[in-house]
């Protein structure tokens, strides 16, 4: 059975190709993915992965709002009691991501980051 990932869009950043990209590359890759579109609130992406049973999370933000709206997710996941890792990507400011590291993000992923490379970063994360 593969691996289901979500990828989201968190917050109101509205331009959502490179989450697409991505999605369309995990699932070439073998992975089954769930793709919740534009504009979701933390609370819906929580939701969305304890309902979909999902192995992963991949949050993609290009906006600044990520560093409240991540940190939320990551809180909401341990309200829930549940154990997904999340891995976040898209325009990350550098001194941002040992917060997001801090906070429970097991990877993040800048801008141009080749697709080879978050490709092998799932497969060895859901191999475990």
């Amino acid at each position: 059975m593969a691996k289901r990932i979500l990828i989201a869009k968190p917050g109101l950043d509205g331009h959502d190709r490179g989450a697409k990209i991505v999605a369309l590359t995990l699932r070439d890759a073998g992975f089954e993915v769930i793709y919740t579109g534009l504009h979701q609130t933390p609370q819906q992406i929580v939701k969305t992965a304890i309902q979909e049973d999902v192995d992963a999370i991949g949050l993609s933000s290009l906006s600044g709002s990520y560093a409240v709206l991540i940190p939320k997710v990551m809180e909401l996941l341990k309200n829930e009691k549940v154990d997904i890792p999340v891995i976040a990507g898209g325009v990350i400011l550098q001194k941002d991501v040992a917060k997001l590291r801090e906070a429970g993000v097991k990877e993040v992923f800048g801008v141009g980051t080749p697709l080879s490379k978050i490709t092998e970063y799932f497969k060895r994360l859901l191999s475990k």
